[in-house]
């Protein structure tokens, strides 16, 4: 069998609330796909997305109005604590939105949500799997990754709100370029080491540091262009960015 992997980030899925009109066009191209391909299966990474930032964003405003007393009381004496406290936050987010894709593909998807890719299950059942956020410390796009490595897949495809990977963040620099293809060295080099909940960057950097160890290819894609996904599964000249070495 062959097995591709798609992170679905959380703002594709649900930018506010869930779009239905996504699930259901993205739910239908992935059955035809799966349909015409016997020999193939997908894992799918929910990510959490808006929803996600929405309730860290409430959590550390709600954090910042901690006095001393408080903060003492509750133990909460630094940045590492909110920051974790972030990332379950943005986990739970990922996990209802694996939850709602998992439901739309039925019996193709006979295996819980995964939530710990390490523990992810030796036979693959059916012909859809469904992750979602695992730990605190990094994206399910590291969740991605190493869902990849288990079941032998060479690519992972990232699916999210921007359709390429620019040379620096298009909304603050005019002058930023799109990039066709890009090396793991040069990536990294632009989205760093560290890992920020609720970062938004083209692929996270954890992620990054494993997939470029691995030798795996990412393809950034944007996410609602249902037609340009289906072209990348079939192995087709596709409109996005691929990041490999």
């Amino acid at each position: 069998m062959i097995t591709k992997v798609l992170s679905v980030g959380g703002s594709i899925i649900a930018p506010d609330k869930p779009d239905v009109d996504f699930l259901s066009g993205f739910s239908k191209m992935v059955t035809d796909y799966l349909l015409k391909n016997p020999e193939s299966r997908l894992v799918l990474v929910a990510g959490g997305g808006a929803p996600a930032r929405v309730y860290q964003n409430a959590y550390r405003e709600v954090a910042a109005t901690f006095d001393g007393e408080q903060k003492k009381a509750l133990s909460f004496s630094n940045d590492d604590e909110t920051n974790n406290a972030c990332d379950w936050i943005g986990i739970m987010a990922t996990r209802v939105n694996a939850q709602i894709l998992k439901a739309c593909f039925g019996p193709m998807c006979p295996a819980d949500v995964v939530t710990d890719p390490t523990k992810a299950p030796d036979v693959f059942e059916g012909r859809v799997m469904v992750a979602a956020g695992w730990k605190p410390g990094f994206s399910t796009d590291n969740d991605a990754v190493l869902l990849a490595e288990k079941y032998g897949a060479d690519t992972v495809v990232n699916l999210s709100n921007i359709a390429k990977v620019y040379t620096d963040d298009p909304k603050k620099n005019p002058d930023a370029k799109p990039l066709d293809k890009i090396s793991w060295a040069d990536f990294r080099k632009m989205v760093g080491d560290e890992w920020v909940p609720g970062k938004n960057c083209p692929f996270d950097p954890i992620a990054s540091k494993k997939a470029s160890e691995l030798k795996l290819s990412v393809i950034c894609a944007a996410g609602k262009n249902i037609e340009n996904i289906r072209t990348i599964l079939d192995g087709g000249d596709y409109f996005g960015t691929t990041i490999a070495d």
